[in-house]
């Protein structure tokens, strides 16, 4: 099927959201976010010995994994929505930006037991730049006549 201007800007727009889902997934596992994350765990766990300081950033790399895997598959999914022209792609990509936005501002401001946040504020922060860019995919989405509709009248 082939898309739209419109709609080739919107998958511009989701390619690049979903490069920065792999990145912003990848970042936690580079030496400087390990030490980031470590030091972080230790001025909010003085107590922690090394073992207990490399348990818990081991602990978030996952997590933060997981949930970029998520975001990956979200952004593929909807590429491919959109690609085949399906009606819910719309709707799928807002609803997804609803929840990515969710996920990474409780990852940016939920605190932990030591009171601090959990994550490092800086990869908290970085987690919000692909919803930035989803936010603008979800609005050039929404400005994509509807497959079929004609000037003038309502889309089925």
């Amino acid at each position: 099927m082939t898309t739209t201007p419109q709609e080739r800007r919107a998958l511009a727009a989701i390619s690049v959201g979903l490069g920065l889902t792999v990145l912003v997934t990848i970042v936690p596992f580079l030496d400087g976010a390990t030490h980031l994350l470590a030091d972080h765990v230790r001025a909010g766990y003085p107590s922690y010995d090394a073992a207990q300081v490399s348990a818990a950033v081991t602990t978030y790399q996952y997590l933060l994994a997981g949930v970029g895997v998520l975001g990956v598959a979200a952004w593929l999914w909807t590429i491919r929505g959109v690609r085949r022209g399906r009606r819910w792609a719309r709707g799928a990509a807002a609803a997804t930006l609803a929840l990515a936005v969710l996920v990474a501002l409780s990852a940016l401001f939920t605190r932990d037991t030591s009171g601090d946040v959990g994550l490092a504020p800086a990869l908290g922060w970085a987690g919000l730049l692909p919803c930035a860019v989803g936010a603008i995919a979800v609005v050039l989405l929404w400005r994509v006549p509807r497959r079929g509709a004609v000037r003038g009248t309502p889309a089925a």
